[in-house]
């Protein structure tokens, strides 16, 4: 007997630009008025927080080689304890003094972002074993139909990104070094490249 297709359908997906400034971080592109300050741009951290001082500076480049100056990027971390600031977070209580979590637009002049954050802890996989220091990333721009998600690892953890149970999955060990961001005094440099040859590992969650 055939089935019947009156079911709701998925929705569309839709680009996240060339608008996502307008609704996500109006300030940056001048239209005052909608919020105070735009959501994810205050401090990450103040003078309470725990753990060490870091910036973490990002890139966004295209196939070309050039940076993508239309951006929103994400990031997400646990603290230094390694525990995230979330209602689901049940191994202990998060830092108060740490938000865990920051929304930034590259800069239309560098194609840049900068967060100021701090070195989170470590996080265990879902069956125990912890994985390496790592921040999450989310970014959209014009033209991704889908935000990317993907990881920054730190580039002097190199004993814990060796045993990561993430960085274990990924089948081109060649690829690995795309999440690995080098460190210069207290700043991380990571450069996420959309496609080319060294296009970024990005996540399917």
């Amino acid at each position: 007997m055939p089935q019947s297709l009156d079911r709701l359908k998925e929705s569309p997906s839709q680009t996240a630009g060339p608008y996502v400034h307008i609704g996500l971080t109006p300030n940056f592109v001048d239209i005052r008025g909608v919020f105070d300050t735009d959501l994810g741009s205050g401090p990450l951290v103040n003078d309470k927080t725990r753990g060490e001082r870091i910036e973490i500076r990002v890139r966004i480049i295209d196939g070309a080689g050039a940076p993508i100056k239309d951006a929103l990027v994400e990031i997400w971390q646990a603290d230094a304890d390694g525990l995230h600031n979330s209602p689901s977070e049940l191994r202990g209580t998060a830092d108060p003094n740490f938000a865990g979590w920051g929304r930034l637009p590259t800069g239309m002049d560098t194609g840049e972002c900068v967060f100021r954050t701090i070195k989170p802890g470590r996080v265990p996989f879902r069956d125990g074993r912890p994985m390496a220091p790592h921040v999450t990333f989310w970014i959209v721009a014009r033209g991704i139909n889908i935000g990317l998600h993907t990881r920054m690892y730190f580039g002097d953890e190199e004993a814990a990104n060796a045993e990561d149970p993430v960085l274990a999955r990924i089948e081109h060990r060649h690829r690995v070094e795309t999440l690995i961001a080098p460190r210069e005094g207290d700043v991380y440099t990571f450069d996420v490249h959309l496609q080319g040859e060294r296009e970024t590992v990005f996540f399917d969650i």
